[in-house]
């Protein structure tokens, strides 16, 4: 892989470009602000996310049509919410089959039910192949300070995978290879959900100790829901899953925990969209986990997921839910 295009301007996009051109990657930027484009032309720097990082245009090419992006390269990494992936795709007209896909997005695509790898493979035809997966723990503001960092690459394709972790590993960024690419991906969907959760707790006025047990619980929850839609070995204490749950439950920087954090202080799901100014993904995979359960022959204990969705989706009480919510963790 020589020539790479990231999809997407917001603050995980801006942190892999970082990290790409650092390497002396050849990268297309496709974003959908042209301001924004013609700002970090003059002022060398993304003027709306991680503004602090500066940016060698000698290896950056920007531009606001997704074509000349997806043509470009030979490697993309997407980098949008999965909210909008359907609208931004349904722009393009380029055949992806030949490309390599990595997805960065945190998500589970609205219009279809599955997590992007499942989608571009069965929307696109790409091959499962050539369809990686670029999870943590790591926060794209902590990218920017360049703070130690950890990535999980995984990909089907080793080579592949090893490739990718060439072109992003630093003295600040380590990485792991893994082979679970469904896993990996339903596992960065899930903990966007309970951090939510943990938002929310705090918002009620939760301490510490409550923080730990609903943690501990959505990790034995996590292993559930992937076992049940997925099935293989892993370790779900690995750094991909536990891990990541960790850092997005418990850190200041984690949108999820933050939109979870205004709901439960009473805010509505849309003055807390507002005031944030940015998608929390955990909104939207609230919905999407709770009918991918609601679907399984097997009943399986997701009563994390169940609360969310019920505050969020069916105007539930977020206190009188969490009251009952206690009584089903262990």
């Amino acid at each position: 892989m020589d020539k790479f295009a990231v999809i997407g301007g917001g603050s995980w996009a801006t942190a892999i470009v970082k990290m790409l051109t650092e390497n002396n990657n050849t990268v297309i930027w496709y974003m959908r602000n042209s301001e924004a484009i013609a700002h970090i032309k003059e002022e060398f720097h993304n003027p709306n996310y991680l503004s602090a990082v500066s940016f060698d245009l000698q290896y950056l090419k920007l531009t606001d049509q997704i074509d000349e992006a997806l043509n470009g390269a030979q490697c993309i990494v997407f980098a949008i919410p999965s909210a909008f992936l359907v609208t931004e795709m349904a722009k393009s007209t380029i055949d992806l089959k030949g490309k390599i896909i990595f997805s960065a997005i945190k998500g589970i695509v609205p219009e279809t039910g599955k997590i992007v790898g499942e989608h571009f493979n069965e929307t696109y035809g790409v091959p499962l192949e050539q369809i990686g997966v670029i999870t943590g723990p790591c926060h794209a503001e902590e990218v920017a300070l360049e703070r130690l960092s950890f990535l999980t690459i995984a990909c089907a394709d080793l080579a592949t995978a090893s490739q990718m972790v060439k072109a992003l590993q630093s003295s600040y960024i380590k990485t792991k290879i893994s082979d679970d690419i469904i896993g990996a991906e339903y596992a960065a969907v899930l903990k966007n959900i309970y951090a939510i959760a943990a938002g929310i707790a705090h918002g009620l006025g939760y301490g510490d100790n409550f923080q730990a047990v609903l943690m501990s619980n959505a990790i034995r929850e996590m292993k559930r829901f992937i076992k049940q839609v997925h099935k293989m070995k892993r370790n779900i204490n690995d750094t991909a899953y536990l891990g990541d749950l960790l850092v997005t439950g418990y850190s200041v920087f984690s949108r999820n925990r933050m939109f979870g954090n205004m709901i439960g202080k009473g805010y509505t799901v849309k003055s807390a969209t507002m005031e944030m100014n940015m998608v929390a993904e955990g909104y939207y995979a609230s919905k999407s986990a709770f009918k991918i359960m609601e679907k399984k022959e097997k009943n399986v204990k997701t009563p994390i997921v169940n609360a969310v969705y019920g505050i969020l989706y069916e105007n539930k009480n977020p206190k009188n839910t969490f009251k009952k919510l206690i009584e089903e963790l262990d």
